[in-house]
């Protein structure tokens, strides 16, 4: 510890100090001292000079050879050689004489005077002039070896003033000093090893550091994977993967070492593990662990996780990375606890460490989950796209966003994929509402609040409402006619479907309060919760235009045309789908289909009667061909399209017969003849065999035209 001030000698104040000591000419008990705003002023004012110097200076000599320090406070250097044990009788007596003249108050601000000057006038510049020969240094070896060096002679400047600290906090909790106190004393120590030392660092610095805690952090990995440190049981634990991926981390080469890269008859890795346990021993005595190496440990540990995670999980969605990335972050831990001094054997771990220990540890998750969930967003377009094979990816994107405030990222980064790589000219309107039904599956899963779905997807929405084709795509896909329309036809097929007809519940309808959750921050607080949580696919579909109309109408185009070219009166599936619609859209609604249903089997049972009434009639009164006819309800049927036909005289003669048959089954009601829908079966005989044809009625009345002429005379119509 720095000597005392003598008589006749002032103490210069410490920058920052609030009380300015004895200084040059102002001796004790020689009139007022214009500077000394200490009490011991006025103690000492009138006593003989003689006396008290020669007590205040045996008292002083007493303290200082008991610390062990600088014996001069304008030129401090370390104490050549060791000094006599004192007892603590001469130590108390000391102290007393001391506290007598209230001198013993200014111990604490003399000490930091002497440390402060010391550390800018000679530890200081030893210390980097130290550090600056690295950069005539090639070797990793040596760099490390003169690294540990630079510390090794840090520790042994500062130690004497680190005993020092300890006696004056111990005399401060014996009650023999008055001060700050102890502990704001030992931070202001360590206050000021940190801004005068490494306020500024050098990049030759920075470089060294990040070199040896990489090196080591490579080795220790190197070292956990070959079962040593006592972890056999977790390399057994290990799948086929994290071996590939380690050995991939080490390099291949088997002729070289995987933790230092040198090869394996100069392997220094047990040196480089001595030197990182001795460097974070000297940086722990000194309190600079966390100044020193923060910015490196936390580099290195960014870039290892970046690395590997590109490595193991980009492109790979069908299984979960979290337990096996939870396992390499312990591995990780293991490493950060030999950086701070708690898995080392020899010192023990105080709280202070332990809690530093532990803010890392959150670090490192909290950067893993931000980096993992931000590496997902990117590829949530094609996560969505190989939905529900991509599941164990959504789950783990879900995990992580719920420890982290990436909401935001996610909409903006989903919106403008889906905008580059969905939403233009060239994807068909069947591929964009697959992809959409796997977009509402995929954030279901990820967001049951299904706020995410609602903000990202709206320009998908947007955009199908700019299609033509985009309702009978959605409707081909309910009653199964679109390819790959697997996944609404199974959604139709629900037992327990979500009615469209009178909306869904309100919020205050959910039967258990207690499974009230609320909605995100960015949901729109004009939409109901529940009805947003209980959409399901086909509720969503139908919500792009706002209106159930347009699907019921071109459901029933859809459903004329599937009926009128069947060709018979078969039409038990789409039976079942109306029955299905009314479910989703209310009977109401789907009442023309069911009148067109009916139509269909009318006309079996009335095309049943006509025929057995033709077979009761005598041979030379029966029509020359069997003519069976689809009667529809024209009010209740779509509009059909109109063309002009002139059949042959016989086809009209019998439809003339049927439709008189008609009238007598069904008085006061008669046919309307579409004469160009329907199908014609003709056997056509031609001179080396006989052609059996199904036809549309153009064709057959052209055909038939040829029983008379050999050659039909076609003459073009009149045209402006």
């Amino acid at each position: 510890m720095p000597r005392l001030p003598e008589r006749g000698e002032r103490a210069r104040r410490p920058r920052g100090c609030g009380r300015s000591l004895l200084g040059p000419g102002d001796v004790l008990g020689k009139g007022p001292l214009r500077q000394v705003t200490a009490p011991s002023v006025d103690v000492c004012h009138g006593i003989s000079a003689g006396l008290r110097g020669g007590r205040v200076a045996g008292a002083r000599a007493v303290v200082s050879d008991v610390a062990a320090v600088p014996a001069s406070c304008s030129q401090a250097a370390p104490r050549s050689g060791p000094v006599e044990p004192l007892k603590d009788s001469d130590l108390q007596a000391a102290l007393e004489v001391l506290r007598s003249y209230d001198l013993h108050c200014v111990i604490e601000e003399w000490f930091i005077q002497v440390l402060q000057t010391d550390l800018q006038t000679n530890i200081a510049p030893e210390f980097w002039n130290c550090i600056g020969q690295y950069e005539n240094t090639a070797e990793e070896p040596q760099c490390s070896l003169l690294l540990l060096d630079a510390f090794c002679l840090l520790k042994c400047r500062l130690d004497p003033y680190l005993n020092s600290l300890d006696l004056l906090e111990k005399w401060t909790k014996a009650g023999l000093l008055l001060g700050t106190g102890s502990q704001m004393l030992r931070e202001k120590v360590y206050t000021m090893f940190k801004a005068i030392l490494f306020f500024s660092t050098t990049k030759t610095f920075q470089e060294m550091i990040q070199q040896f805690y990489s090196r080591t952090f490579r080795i220790y990995m190197q070292q956990w994977k070959k079962g040593e440190d006592g972890m056999n049981e977790c390399e057994s634990s290990m799948s086929e993967n994290d071996q590939e991926s380690d050995t991939e981390e080490g390099g291949g080469d088997s002729q070289q070492c995987a933790g230092c890269n040198s090869k394996k008859d100069q392997c220094w890795c047990p040196t480089a593990m001595e030197q990182f346990q001795q460097l974070s021993e000297i940086l722990h005595r000194l309190n600079l662990l966390e100044r020193v190496s923060s910015d490196a440990v936390t580099t290195i540990l960014h870039k290892m996780i970046e690395e590997r995670m590109e490595r193991r999980c980009r492109g790979e969605y069908e299984r979960s990375f979290l337990n096996e990335f939870q396992e390499w972050i312990e591995k990780v831990i293991g490493w950060l606890s030999r950086v701070f001094l708690q898995d080392n054997p020899v010192a023990h771990p105080d709280l202070e460490a332990s809690s530093t220990l532990k803010r890392w540890r959150c670090h490192v998750q909290r950067f893993f989950y931000r980096i993992y969930a931000s590496m997902r967003i990117e590829e949530l377009f094609s996560i969505i796209r190989d939905f529900p094979e991509s599941k164990p990816a959504v789950e783990d994107l879900k995990f992580c966003l719920e420890r982290t405030n990436q909401r935001q990222q996610l909409l903006s980064s989903l919106k403008s994929a889906l905008e580059m790589r969905l939403l233009h000219p060239g994807v068909n309107t069947s591929d964009i509402i697959t992809l959409y039904i796997s977009a509402i599956k995929a954030l279901r899963e990820l967001d049951p609040s299904m706020v995410i779905l609602e903000v990202a997807c709206e320009p998908i929405r947007k955009y199908l409402r700019t299609r033509e084709d985009t309702v009978r795509q959605i409707v081909a896909g309910l009653t199964g006619d679109a390819e790959g329309s697997g996944d609404l036809a199974n959604e139709l097929s629900k037992a327990d479907p979500v009615t469209l007809e009178n909306g869904q519940e309100s919020d205050d309808d959910i039967s258990e309060p207690e499974d009230w959750v609320p909605d995100p921050v960015d949901a729109d607080p004009g939409k109901s919760s529940s009805k947003r949580r209980s959409s399901d696919i086909i509720s969503l579909l139908v919500s792009i235009y706002g209106s159930k109309d347009l699907f019921i109408n071109e459901y029933r185009t859809l459903l004329a045309d599937r009926l009128l070219h069947q060709f018979n009166y078969s039409a038990e599936r789409e039976i079942r789908n109306v029955e299905l619609l009314k479910l989703r859209f209310g009977e109401a609604q789907m009442h023309y289909c069911e009148v067109m249903l009916k139509d269909m089997a009318d006309s079996r049972r009335i095309n049943t009667n006509i025929r057995d009434e033709e077979e009761k009639l005598p041979e030379e009164e029966k029509p020359p061909f069997s003519l069976v006819a689809v009667i529809l309800s024209s009010e209740f049927w779509p509009p059909l399209k109109e063309e002009k036909l002139e059949l042959p005289d016989q086809v009209k003669e019998a439809m003339d017969a049927y439709s008189k048959k008609y009238e007598k089954l069904k008085a006061m009601r008669t046919l309307n003849w579409k004469y160009h829908l329907g199908l014609v079966n003709l056997d056509v005989e031609l001179a080396d065999r006989t052609l059996s044809l199904s036809v549309t009625p153009v064709h057959a009345a052209i055909i038939l035209h040829f029983q008379t002429k050999t050659v039909l005379d076609i003459y073009p119509s009149n045209a402006d």
